[in-house]
Order: structure tokens, then C-alpha cells, then sequence
């Protein structure tokens, strides 16, 4: 194992016999929560959650990462796993506190959504292009707006040192900021930056049934699923 792969396992996966680990396991638990921001991939928006998690939430600093085809990404690692519902329905209310304003909101995407974890690891060369995801230093995240890719493997030895500057969320810290949050000024969005491949009802219903979620999220699923059906 080289130093990235130990860099993505301290931070980003969980055990598994069979590939050296995984981003979400059968239980639907996982320790990575990405955020991602396309067409443009705009840093001066994404670096709002950058910078917020840090200052009004006091959690370590995100890795950040270009996708390799269209976005900025901002990876949160925890130091215990949590349940897709419960990581989804967070990065739910980062979005609205910090991004309400992004239009239109399909820009936003997020991994865990609902139940799957869409987002591949990084670095990774991406089939349809040839190009590469790669994790990139804070003051180089402005320069790939428009070309959010690298033309050629990202090294090794580079990306590893990114990482290691990065620290896991801890589970206390996790749970104490989430009841901490203030509720979601509107549901709407909650449902719909879901993620396309889940309906917003079914999604909502899942964190209202979910009693690992807190209660004021579960609240605010409950609110949501009643004002669709008046």
C-alpha cells in the first residue's frame, strides 16, 4: 500500500476483504460525505462551505478535488461511519445554509443520495474524457473553474501530502453540530437536491423513518411530506 492509499483509508474508506476497502459498505454506512458543484464549477460559491464549516461549525477543513469532468468537490471525512440517510440529510442543510442561492439547484450535487453513494474515488481517470479527478490545494481550487480535470495523472506523492494535512470529523463533534444546525428555511430543496435517481418522497420518507437522524431533521422530513400532500 503507498502513501495515498493509506492517506484514502484514514480518511475516506471502510474495511473490505475483498478490495482493500470501500466508500459505502452492505449496510449502507460509509465515513465520506462529498458535496459538488457544477456548470460552472464557481469555488467562490463552494469555498462558502469551504470556509463556514470552519469558521461557524469548527470542523476540520475538507479536502477539496476537481471531478474530473464538470465540478469542484469538497470531501468530509468522519471518523465513524453514519448512515447514508443521516450524511445525506446533513449535506441537505449545509446547502441550504450556505448555498440556498445556487440556480439553478441541479448545479448541486451530493454523495451520499439517499440509499447510493454516486461519486468515484479520488484520483480517477475518467473513461469518456481521458482526463483525471484529482484533489487540489485551496489556493489552486479558483484556477479550474472553467477545467475542473487534469490532463495527466495527478502524482502520487503530491496528492498523498494534501491528504495528510486533512483530519476526520469526530463522531461527538458530528452529532453535537447536526442537533446544532438551524432547521431548513424550506423543505423544497431538501427533496429535490436528493439526487435524480431517488424520488423525493420515498428519500424523505427514509430520513423521517431513520431514528439514527436527528430529530430536527426527521421533523423537518415530517413537515416536507405534509405540505406535499396538502
Amino acid at each position: 500500500m503507498n502513501r495515498l492509499q493509506s492517506e484514502l483509508h484514514r480518511l475516506y474508506l471502510l474495511p473490505s476483504p475483498e478490495d482493500g476497502g470501500r466508500l459505502m459498505d452492505e449496510a449502507g454506512q460509509m465515513r465520506a460525505m462529498v458535496m459538488e458543484l457544477t456548470g460552472p464549477a464557481d469555488w467562490e460559491a463552494l469555498s462558502r462551505v469551504w470556509r463556514g464549516v470552519q469558521l461557524d461549525l469548527q470542523w476540520p477543513a475538507p479536502a477539496i478535488a476537481v471531478s474530473g469532468t464538470d465540478g469542484l468537490q469538497l470531501w468530509f471525512s468522519l471518523q465513524q461511519p453514519v448512515s447514508a440517510a443521516r450524511a445525506a440529510a446533513f449535506l441537505a442543510h449545509l446547502q441550504s445554509r450556505y448555498l440556498a442561492d445556487i440556480a439553478p439547484p441541479s448545479r448541486l450535487r451530493w454523495s451520499p443520495s439517499g440509499q447510493s453513494f454516486g461519486t468515484a474515488l479520488v484520483p480517477a481517470e475518467q473513461a469518456s474524457t481521458g482526463n483525471w479527478s484529482a484533489f487540489v490545494a485551496p489556493d489552486l481550487a479558483p484556477v479550474f473553474a472553467d477545467t475542473p480535470w487534469l490532463d495527466i495523472p495527478p502524482g502520487i506523492e503530491g496528492q498523498a501530502d494534501l491528504l495528510a494535512r486533512l483530519e476526520s470529523i469526530k463522531p461527538a463533534a458530528f452529532d453535537a453540530l447536526l442537533q446544532g444546525l438551524q432547521p431548513v428555511a424550506s423543505p423544497v430543496p431538501l427533496a429535490k437536491a436528493a439526487g435524480a435517481d431517488l424520488d423525493p418522497r420515498r428519500f424523505l420518507q427514509q430520513v423521517l423513518n431513520d431514528e439514527t437522524v436527528t430529530l430536527a431533521l426527521r421533523i423537518e422530513a415530517a413537515k416536507a411530506l405534509l405540505s406535499q400532500q396538502n
